[in-house]
């Protein structure tokens, strides 16, 4: 893993106070969404669709620290829109800092060089660096050329001024694992300290749906990606049991309230990505009256083929805590490469209009004397 000993050390004493006071329904990471606003218009985001009035909305540092404080989760990532957009984002995250919080400002650095000197070296504050792929990928992907060395050029930069960095990787349709696996190399030959990685999730409001990853697709090119990289020093800011999850080796369940989402509307149900849910004044309430029951892959269309590590990482962090062991072996050996898949379970929605249709067949009944 590509997280320092301090940080595995914090996350895992907050994990085992909540064990110890039985807490079933708890937040690993604040999504914190300060505004939508950004400078790019990528292909599979659709948070630059509101009108200009939601996109000039920004949440305050006092409104941004009010969230911080009710979640209280150890980690807090402030994606976008482009958070360097943000007049107060150093006194945020200085914030945030100060409560000894671990900070992932995600940017696609195209503003960092210009606004690096805000910000000052810190053990709790990581610029998380949206790169999608080597130069024609990434590019491609944000819909504008020239931003993959603008970035790279930022991440160089925040290095040699002693920053914490990573990369931030969504995969999309056209992927092929050898050319994931030479990003990857690259990526470790920058010397950021780790690389988040995972399949891009088909936003309702993207202005392109054809560029999603889906089904088990994404299994094989993970089992292919990790097939690749099995002698290969990759740092992956992720548990192994969710790589593992990636490969098509352990099905879980969705756990949203793991990584709750705080923007400019409110606090949002059920997750970061599902934008049209509803939102709630305050994370408690986020907490009680979310429907939990109604979001998942078995039983939500919207959430189909969904494997974001904002929905499944919480999970296969509490399964690593019911099964260390397994946890252990799987970190040794790496994810499966080979053999049969763990079985997908049916969706609930896909039974009920199964039910449906057969209890609509028209029967006629003949009695032959």
């Amino acid at each position: 893993m590509g997280v320092p000993l301090r940080q595995q050390l914090t996350v895992g004493s907050y994990l085992i106070k909540q064990k110890l006071k039985g807490v079933k329904k708890y937040p690993l990471v604040l999504m914190l969404e300060p505004l939508f606003r950004c400078n790019l218009a990528c292909a599979g985001c659709g948070k630059i669709d509101y009108p200009d009035d939601i996109l000039d909305k920004r949440l305050s540092f006092e409104e941004c620290m009010q969230a911080v404080d009710e979640c209280d989760a150890p980690m807090v990532s402030i994606p976008g829109g482009e958070p360097l957009i943000h007049k107060e984002m150093p006194q945020i995250v200085e914030g945030i800092i100060a409560r000894k919080k671990f900070v992932y400002l995600c940017t696609n650095a195209l503003l960092l060089k210009k606004r690096i000197d805000d910000y000052k070296p810190s053990p709790y504050l990581t610029f998380s660096i949206h790169l999608d792929g080597m130069q024609e990928r990434h590019d491609t992907s944000v819909c504008q050329e020239g931003v993959f060395e603008r970035a790279v050029e930022a991440i160089k930069l925040a290095l040699d001024k002693g920053f914490r960095v990573t990369v931030n990787c969504t995969l999309f349709q056209g992927e092929s694992s050898q050319e994931v696996a030479d990003f990857l190399d690259y990526a470790m030959e920058l010397g950021v300290e780790g690389v988040t990685i995972a399949p891009g999730f088909s936003y309702e409001h993207a202005p392109q749906q054809d560029v999603f990853i889906k089904g088990s697709d994404v299994k094989d090119l993970f089992r292919g990606i990790f097939k690749i990289g099995k002698n290969r020093k990759w740092k992956l800011n992720h548990s192994t049991l969710y790589l593992d999850f990636l490969a098509g080796n352990q099905n879980y369940d969705c756990t949203p309230w793991g990584n709750p989402t705080r923007n400019v509307f409110g606090w949002q149900k059920p997750c970061y990505l599902l934008a049209d849910e509803g939102y709630v004044s305050s994370f408690q309430e986020l907490l009680d009256t979310t429907p939990w029951d109604k979001y998942g892959t078995v039983n939500n269309p919207k959430c189909a083929s969904c494997m974001a590590h904002c929905g499944y990482e919480a999970t296969a962090v509490e399964d690593m805590l019911a099964h260390p062991v397994k946890a252990l072996l799987t970190s040794l050996r790496g994810p499966k490469t080979e053999g049969e898949m763990v079985p997908e379970a049916t969706p609930e929605y896909a039974k009920e209009k199964l039910s449906s249709t057969i209890a609509g067949i028209p029967v006629r009944v003949e009695i032959v004397d």
